[in-house]
This record gives C-alpha cells, sequence and structure tokens, in this order.
C-alpha cells in the first residue's frame, strides 16, 4: 500500500508539474487539459452534442425574427377540424374539398405533408382537384436507416432528381411508404427527418437514395415545382474555401441559390423565426370559407396535421411540443430567403484556434501569479465558455453559421481548473518554505503564531479618507409587494450585479449590499476619486434607465435610483467576537452619505453630492440645491447636484412623456 502510495505521489501530474520550472509546469497542465478533453469529447459524445445543440439553438431564440412569414401559410388539420370532419384519416371526398377551397382561394402552390399510400374511393376527384391547382406536391416517407422501423414498401416513389447520384452525399434506404400509383403523376417531395437521440428534429437530408435514384426533400420539390421546370436537375459540389459548407447543392431550374449541406448530404433546420411568425388557419374554416379575405391569395400553403393525436409533433428550441409541419415551413421559408444554416468546412480547426487562444490567455492569467492567478483563473472558467458560446450565438444570428462551441468551452474550463490546481500547490509549497525560513530567524512558537494565529476578538480597525457612493432603488418595496418574489429578487440581483460592474469599471469597491441599496467606497479624499465616483453614479442611472423595468404595476411608479456621494474620513476594519468579525465603515461621512441619498427622491434630484465632493468637481460647476438639516445630524449642510447634460435632459424628457423605447424588429 506504501509503495502503491509513493507511486501516485511520484507520477501524480500535479506533482511533476509543481517541480518543473513553471513555464513547464504550465505547459503540461495545458497539454493534459488539452487530451483530456479529446477524451471526454469521445466517451460523452452524444450527451455533449445534445448540450451543444440545445444552448447553441438559443441564439436562434435569443435574436428571434419577429415579422410575419406572409408568403406561407399552414393549413393546420387540427383538434377543431377532426371534431367537425371526424378522425384522422379523412375520406378523400373531405380532402378533396379542401384541395378545391383552396384552389378557389387563389392559392399559387399547396405543398401537402400527408402521403396516400393506399387506394380509396374517391381517389379521382381528390386526383382532378389536386391536378386543377396551379401548383401541388405531395410527400412521401423513406425510412432511414437506425430509425428501428421494419422494412416496407408500400405505394410508388415518383419524381426523383436527376444529376445527383447515389453515393456517399445520399443517404440510402430500400424501405418507404409512399402514395399510391394513382397519384404517380403528381410531383412529391420526402418527410424523412433525422431525428436525434433526445427527440429532435435539426436536421433532414436533402436527397434519399431508394433503388438507385435520389428523391430531394419536400422543400426543395416545393421550391422546383415552384419554377414549373420541366425535369429536375441539381449538382452537389465540394465547398471550395474555408468558411464555405462542406457542399453545395445548386439547382438547375432556380440560377443563383446555394443550398448548403454537412458533410452527410444534410440541411440543417433554421430556427431563426418565432412559431408566432407563421400564419396557421383551421382545415374546416378553409373549407368553410371563414377567413379574411385575400389571406390565401397567391400564397403557398402547407397542409399537414398539428392536433396531438396524429404523433406528428417534435421538440424545438422554442416549444416542447410542435407540429411537424411547422418544421418544413421553417426549411421552405430558409430555401426562399437563402438563409440556410450550415456548418463551414474549417469549423473543427476554428474551434481549435479558440482552444489556443483561450490557452495563450490562461497561461498568462497563471503568469501573473497569486491574485490574479487566485481570482483570474477561476474568472475565466466561467467566462470562457460563455465567451465560446456567445460566439456561436453572434455567428449564428449574424451569418447563419453554425461553428459549434462545446470543444473550447469544455477546454476552457478542465485548462484552467488544471492551472489553478498547479498555481494553489505552488502558493502551497511557497508557504510551507516561507515558514520554513521564517522559523529560522526566530524562535518556532513566535513565528508558528505569526503564520497561523487566528483572528483576536479585539477591535481592528484604521482611519482613512474615503470617497463614498450610496444607492438606492426607489419605489422597489411598493414594487415588491405587488409582484412575486422572485422577480422581486431577479430585479435586485441586476442592480446589484450591474451596480458592482460600474463601481469596479471606475475603480471603487462595494462595501455593502443592505436592503435594496448600495455603498461603494474609493480610496481618497481628493479630485480623481470625486470625478470616479460621481462618473459611477451616471452610469449607474443611465443603465437603471435603460435596463429596468419602466412599465409599474398599476397603481405604482416606475423604479427610479437615488445617489448620494460625499467624502472624508471614516473608519474600517473589523470588528467583533473572535468567531464572528465583521468588516465594517463607520464614521460622520457614512452617515451623511446615506442622509443625502435619502433627500434625492424629496428634491426631485437623481444624484445628490456633499459640499466636500462639490469643492472636488468645481470645474463640472455642479448645481447648490440649497442648505439642509440631515436627519440625525445638528449641522446643516448644503447640497450640490450635477449639470444636466444633453443626455440627462433628454431622459427627463421621455420619463415625462411616460414612454419607452424599444430596439430591434425587422426591417
Amino acid at each position: 500500500m506504501q509503495t502503491l502510495r509513493h507511486l501516485i505521489t511520484v507520477y501524480n501530474p500535479l506533482n511533476v508539474a509543481a517541480r518543473l520550472m513553471p513555464m513547464r509546469g504550465r505547459l503540461l497542465m495545458l497539454a493534459l487539459a488539452a487530451v483530456m478533453t479529446l477524451l471526454l469529447m469521445t466517451l460523452f459524445s452524444a450527451p455533449l452534442q445534445i448540450l451543444q445543440e440545445r444552448l447553441g439553438a438559443q441564439g436562434w431564440v435569443l435574436s428571434a425574427d419577429d415579422q410575419l412569414e406572409e408568403r406561407i401559410t399552414i393549413v393546420a388539420i387540427d383538434e377543431r377540424s377532426i371534431a367537425e370532419i371526424g378522425p384522422w384519416p379523412w375520406a378523400r371526398d373531405d380532402m378533396a374539398r379542401l384541395v378545391s377551397a383552396l384552389n378557389a382561394a387563389g392559392v399559387q402552390l399547396q405543398i401537402h405533408d400527408v402521403v396516400y399510400p393506399e387506394p380509396r374511393s374517391g381517389d379521382d376527384i381528390l386526383i382532378a382537384a389536386l391536378q386543377a391547382s396551379p401548383g401541388a406536391v405531395l410527400a412521401q416517407v423513406p425510412v432511414l436507416p437506425g430509425q428501428n422501423q421494419p422494412d416496407v414498401q408500400t405505394g410508388q416513389m415518383t419524381h426523383p432528381m436527376q444529376g445527383v447520384a447515389c453515393d456517399a452525399t445520399a443517404t440510402l434506404t430500400g424501405s418507404f411508404v409512399a402514395n399510391h400509383a394513382g397519384f404517380a403523376s403528381l410531383p412529391k417531395g420526402h418527410i424523412a427527418p433525422i431525428v436525434a437521440s433526445d427527440g429532435s428534429v435539426r436536421n433532414v437530408p436533402a436527397v434519399i437514395c431508394v433503388d438507385g435514384q435520389t428523391y430531394p426533400a419536400l422543400a426543395i420539390s416545393a421550391l422546383l415545382q415552384a419554377t414549373t421546370a420541366g425535369s429536375w436537375q441539381a449538382s452537389i459540389t465540394q465547398g471550395d474555401s474555408w468558411l464555405a459548407p462542406e457542399q453545395i447543392m445548386r439547382l438547375n431550374a432556380y440560377p443563383g441559390l446555394d443550398i448548403p449541406l454537412d458533410q452527410d448530404g444534410n440541411l440543417r433546420i433554421s430556427y431563426k423565426d418565432r412559431p408566432e411568425n407563421f400564419q396557421a388557419i383551421s382545415a374546416i374554416d378553409v373549407i368553410n370559407g371563414n377567413y379574411p379575405a385575400g389571406m390565401l391569395q397567391n400564397a403557398w400553403v402547407l397542409i399537414g396535421g398539428t392536433a396531438f393525436g396524429m404523433g406528428d409533433i417534435v421538440p424545438t428550441p422554442y416549444s416542447g411540443a410542435t407540429p411537424g409541419v411547422e418544421l418544413q415551413a421553417r426549411l421552405i421559408g430558409s430555401l426562399l430567403d437563402t438563409t440556410m444554416p450550415y456548418t463551414p468546412r474549417s469549423a473543427e480547426m476554428l474551434l481549435g484556434l479558440m482552444a489556443v487562444l483561450f490557452a495563450l490567455a490562461l497561461y498568462g492569467l497563471a503568469s501573473a501569479r497569486e491574485r490574479m492567478a487566485a481570482y483570474g483563473l477561476p474568472a475565466a472558467a466561467v467566462l470562457m465558455p460563455v465567451i465560446a458560446l456567445a460566439l456561436h450565438w453572434q455567428l449564428l444570428a449574424a451569418y447563419e453559421i453554425w461553428l459549434g462551441w462545446v470543444a473550447p468551452a469544455l477546454f476552457s474550463i478542465l485548462a484552467a481548473s488544471a492551472l489553478l490546481l498547479l498555481e494553489q500547490a505552488r502558493v502551497r509549497v511557497e508557504r510551507t518554505r516561507v515558514f520554513g525560513n521564517l522559523n529560522s530567524y526566530l524562535p518556532s512558537d513566535i513565528a508558528r503564531e505569526i503564520a497561523y494565529s487566528l483572528p483576536s476578538s479585539s477591535i481592528n480597525a484604521r482611519r482613512c479618507d474615503v470617497t463614498l457612493l450610496s444607492a438606492d432603488l426607489r419605489n422597489f418595496s411598493a414594487f415588491g409587494e405587488a409582484r412575486p418574489p422572485e422577480e422581486s429578487a431577479a430585479i435586485l440581483h441586476f442592480f446589484f450585479s450591474k451596480s458592482a460592474e460600474i463601481v469596479e469599471r471606475h475603480g471603487g469597491r462595494i462595501q455593502e449590499f443592505k436592503g435594496d441599496s448600495v455603498l461603494a467606497v474609493w480610496d481618497g479624499q481628493n479630485e480623481r476619486a470625486a470625478h470616479a465616483a460621481l462618473a459611477a453614479a451616471k452610469q449607474m442611472q443611465e443603465s437603471i434607465h435603460k435596463d429596468m423595468p419602466q412599465t409599474p404595476p398599476a397603481g405604482l411608479e416606475p423604479l427610479a435610483l437615488g445617489i448620494g456621494i460625499e467624502q472624508g474620513p471614516a473608519l474600517v476594519g473589523s470588528i467583533g467576537p473572535a468567531h464572528r468579525r465583521s468588516h465594517t465603515l463607520l464614521g460622520d461621512t457614512v452617515t451623511i452619505t446615506l442622509r443625502i441619498q435619502e433627500l434625492t427622491a424629496e428634491l426631485a434630484q437623481p444624484i445628490l453630492m456633499g459640499e466636500c465632493v462639490a469643492r472636488q468637481l468645481s470645474d463640472l460647476k455642479p448645481e447648490s440645491q440649497g442648505s439642509y438639516l440631515l436627519d440625525g445630524l445638528r449641522i446643516p449642510h448644503t447640497l450640490f447636484a450635477p449639470a444636466n447634460d444633453e443626455a440627462t435632459q433628454r431622459r427627463a424628457r421621455q420619463d415625462q412623456l411616460n414612454l419607452k423605447v424599444v430596439s430591434g424588429g425587422k426591417p
């Protein structure tokens, strides 16, 4: 057992790295993190891929397009239609009535996300109605390999794609459910999505090979049918640049359209449009004519089931239960907009480059040692995955490029953790060495007391000059009374987080969060600290006005921020018993600052300053608000407000109009 423990100690990578020179030790930790990343990506590829897809798709959700899709209308076979007409599948006569109603409405193209596999009474009426349509496309369903479905060959597959061979770019299958031979003259496209292990549908094969011929997806067939091309000719070529997709499909009848495919020949479904963007009308309303006049004129309509009992329900980033016909609408819309998402050929290289950049940044943080390494490395372990994900979101929202993010994110977490452990090991070794050196100069009991003594019960504080800023959320108590505690907590969390960020950006630090207020400190009683505190106060006001809710519950005023600033001496240190010390800030300056902040609401000034700060800011010409006897104090104090600038005046006018500017939208 002792031998095993010795071997573990000797060959522990952390111990090995700690014994090396600092540079070599850090490089060893980075290399170990890279190996661990590759190993985890291999062993847990399925769950990590699901994580990448689910969080990666949130880029669409966060920047979702809210413009109404007016070119495509979904004709839904919903619960109401089934309740009136009868259970699915409907009689051919009923489908013929629906098709005829769409023809009469002036529909340009009918796309049926429906299969008619067996001959039934009324087929001739339905076929005649479809042939009378300006354009109609039916669905056919090849059964993809690995779908755990029995081999079946029902109906007749028709309308293959010319110019695309049954090679590695096409998914092969010998099983299908197609329309019966009576529908052979009508154009068709396949509806065979690739179902991921979590049940989501993210990809659709552009073409599927059945019996030596390739058949296009329904969305591509609809596009070809709309061009009224005599034959369906296409070609698939390899991408020719780093940012190009793996493969590109081009349709002879639709010049200028490059359809990006992955290395397996699949289309990626775009979720940039909100579900509400797609217009839907119940099939029974179409049959009965209960819809706005002109709604279907020259439109493309997708006919498909949305009722839960029909089983065509899939999860999407927006909902856990989305009808499959919506996915067809998304594919068609992306093709019409020529904005199909894709993964570039150089994705792995770009992700590797991102990991290298993360490694360089982590190496720099670790080289800084001491507090920079102790705080910087954990912060990097949190921020770098966020950066990787944010970059993925930005590329997806701006360029429809699906880059991925899990690999560099995982590497950054492992690398930061490994480097932090290494630095902690080095610190432990160095502290042991320092104690040994101290012990060589002093008696061991004194050295041990200095190195390892616990806090005492005595006051441990010092006087110093400080600049204080007290910020309080007005109307928050009333807001919290009217809203759920979770919402109040979220608002308070945002306020504290944003305030801390702003204060620290301007060189200050947060002394405490208390209730719905913040107390911040700048060292020194000078002009630089005064300017920094005022700049932080103005930015806090701007942030609160811009990002906090401006539409309060009925009967309440909007949330606002009152800020008081003053300079002076204070006592800073720790007090309390040894088992429960408290770091505190005491003195008249603290009391004056808090009382100044309390007067902001009464004087209708978002920012008020004391005399000491105002003297330091004479170059900004602060405006006197008069002399006041502050609550609990005996000496009057003259208060000042910053001179109004253009932005402050504009914000005041906006508050008077009770308006909120909303950014975004689609031109």
